[in-house]
């Protein structure tokens, strides 16, 4: 009976001991990973950031110049923050970014102490279906027919028929910058109101009296783009300013102050010539150089 008791003291008394040496090494693995938690949050402090902040009709272009810049620059992020233009202007302006986005040009009082630079222009294409007979509208007719003044194609040069009006979700950059270019903010009478530029596009190829709006690098052959007061909108007439529904993409820095070297890096590729190609991929237009 003694040796049986001494035999189960030595078995509890070896697991004991098994059990502390694996507590021991847990708790050595358990310090290694918070070493390479502290390195990789060094790796973030080191890591250079340029802050842009402002519209949200710029989300693409800028979304494209960035991830391209990153690529060849990795020790350094790009960060957006879509607030409007007019938040954006307030922001860099107040130093709580380093470039402002804006897809409208500076007021005169905003003039005073900010910079504003074309990065690029978002041609606006007014579309119809090809069965439809318009060919050339004024911004004036345009509106009206958004606000529902004009509510038949026969006043607007087109056959008889009730005109449907095809535009944007609230939320578009696309529906923004048309309704300020044609004044009608808050006062259009859309039918149908879609979630993509591809939904409008589909929509008036597929209806004879329907109207719609698009950025013009996402126009197909599929609807009938028209002239607005007499200009066919390409990227030519938009580069030149003939062709009216447009409006500048445009970098708003502090006037008179230096940008940090990271952010004056990214500044200078986004308005370099090799920004040109992802400005169009991003279905906006450069501007000339």
């Amino acid at each position: 009976m003694k040796n049986t008791g001494k035999k189960r003291f030595i078995g509890v008394f070896t697991a004991a001991m098994l059990s502390a040496a694996l507590l021991a090494g847990c708790s050595s693995g358990d310090a290694q990973p918070a070493e390479t938690n502290s390195s990789t949050q060094q790796t973030q402090q080191t890591q250079a950031t340029v802050s842009t902040d402002g519209s949200t009709s710029m989300e693409k272009v800028i979304g494209y110049l960035s991830e391209a810049y990153i690529e060849e620059n990795k020790d350094t992020k790009v960060t957006y923050n879509p607030t409007g233009s007019g938040a954006g202007i307030q922001a860099v302006s107040e130093g709580r970014c380093d470039i402002g986005l804006s897809s409208r040009d500076l007021k005169e009082d905003e003039a005073k102490t900010l910079d504003a630079t074309v990065i690029a222009i978002d041609g606006i294409a007014v579309v119809v279906n090809p069965a439809n007979t318009a060919e050339d509208l004024s911004v004036e007719q345009i509106a009206k027919i958004y606000t529902g003044e004009i509510s038949n194609w026969k006043d607007a040069g087109g056959s008889d028929g009730a005109v449907v009006v095809i535009g944007r979700e609230a939320a578009s950059g696309t529906r923004d910058g048309f309704e300020s270019i044609t004044k009608t903010k808050d006062k259009c009478k859309y039918n149908q109101e879609l979630t993509s530029t591809g939904d409008v596009i589909q929509t008036v190829a597929s209806n004879p009296n329907a109207i719609g709006y698009a950025s013009l690098a996402a126009v197909k052959d599929t609807v009938k783009v028209l002239k607005v007061d007499g200009v066919a909108p390409s990227k030519e007439t938009v580069q030149d300013g003939t062709y009216k529904i447009q409006r500048d993409f445009v970098m708003v820095t502090k006037k008179g102050e230096k940008l940090s070297d990271d952010a004056q890096k990214f500044f200078d590729f986004a308005t370099g010539k090799s920004a040109d190609a992802l400005i169009e991929k991003a279905g906006a237009i450069p501007v000339v150089r």
